[in-house]
């Protein structure tokens, strides 16, 4: 294990239940594709959650089954390389769910109960009683994810802390009955505040697309501009001459995560910058509408790219899919490996432990 701890590698995915949205870029997939090309990594994992998915939509597995290709679409049209970093559909990793079984036995029910992350999510989607026990479990799951590829480093929101949690957890009560045998992971958090969680255009906490209020990275341009003149602000701010609050203003939040100082001469020469911006939004004599033209000029320009490359994409679907296929195979080998060293310090490799074998043997000749 001496040598594994000293690989630095990353496990991180989506569930494939929609396309991919500008929160998952500003929180995860901008990040993902600066960590592929810094170097700093020698492995690095992006999982297609189908089976995570599955836990809430066990009835329409179409839903599921379709946007494998639209988030692969997305992340090589973000700049996700598959000759840097490996991409896999987690259902096709057998020894993921092998591993689930054997942790299921180091977590107790009452430990998943007190899991906000689980809390929350079993609120939003109102299962109150009726909860898929694949569903409670998932926090099981994801350590499974995580460990089968001796991820060091986790990439996620501060939403998922206590899911990260989890899973060390269970490293370290695995490694205590059974010897040093899982790696320790640690989680990777956004580095702006602003992409922690980017709220929905309508100002609701979550951007989600249950609720239709996401804009798409392959959102074609005429959507965006609608979609950005129709952002929440400040409800109080009725005049251009009122002062303007930027708590809780959407159209800001989304300033913070995505625009830079060169877009000021671009696209509004009136500011050096965005501080210069806020500062007359909060004394007045600014508009909503100036800035959410910006804004929506910053986004436009940003898209455009991840846009024109998806489009070329999807002219080669057989490409995609090839690309899923030997990502899945090199993951598989990387699980199968992790699996096999789980069983050996759990002494269930019966067939290849000759020790045993001969224990069994010369107990039986006695």
């Amino acid at each position: 294990m001496s040598e594994k701890r000293k690989e630095k590698i990353i496990l991180t995915g989506d569930r494939p239940t929609g396309r991919l949205h500008v929160g998952h870029y500003v929180g995860s997939l901008r990040r993902r594709v600066e960590l592929q090309e810094s170097g700093e990594y020698e492995k690095i994992f992006i999982m297609i959650a189908d089976a995570q998915a599955l836990t809430d939509n066990a009835e329409d597995p179409e839903k599921v089954r379709q946007n494998i290709v639209e988030v692969a679409l997305d992340y090589l049209s973000c700049g996700i390389d598959p000759e840097k970093t490996t991409i896999l559909i987690q259902s096709q990793i057998p020894a993921l769910f092998e591993l689930t079984c054997y942790y299921m036995n180091l977590v107790t029910v009452s430990r998943l109960q007190r899991n906000p992350t689980v809390k929350a999510e079993l609120q939003m989607r109102n299962f109150e009683t009726s909860i898929p026990v694949g569903f409670f479990a998932y926090p099981i799951s994801q350590a499974a994810d995580i460990t089968a590829f001796d991820a060091t480093t986790v990439p996620a929101g501060e939403d998922q802390m206590p899911m990260l949690e989890q899973t060390r957890e269970i490293v370290h009560k695995f490694n205590s009955v059974y010897g040093e045998t899982l790696v320790d992971p640690d989680i990777l958090l956004p580095e702006s505040k602003a992409c922690l969680r980017l709220p929905g255009i309508d100002g609701k906490a979550k951007m989600s697309k249950s609720l239709g209020n996401c804009i798409y990275l392959a959102e074609e341009p005429d959507d965006i501009q609608k979609k950005v003149m129709s952002m929440f602000t400040d409800p109080n701010h009725l005049k251009v001459s009122d002062p303007g609050s930027l708590e809780g203003n959407t159209v800001f939040t989304y300033l913070d995560a995505f625009c830079r100082d060169e877009h000021f001469p671009a696209f509004c020469p009136d500011y050096a910058n965005l501080d210069e911006m806020k500062e007359h939004y909060q004394r007045g004599g600014l508009g909503d509408v100036k800035v959410k033209r910006f804004l929506n000029e910053v986004l436009q320009a940003q898209l455009k790219p991840i846009r024109e490359k998806r489009h070329e994409l999807e002219k080669d679907i057989p490409y995609i899919y090839e690309v899923l296929k030997k990502g899945t195979e090199r993951a598989n080998e990387a699980a199968g490996r992790t699996l096999q060293r789980v069983k050996d310090s759990m002494r269930i490799s019966y067939f290849e432990d000759a020790a045993l074998i001969r224990e069994q043997e010369e107990k039986y000749r006695s």
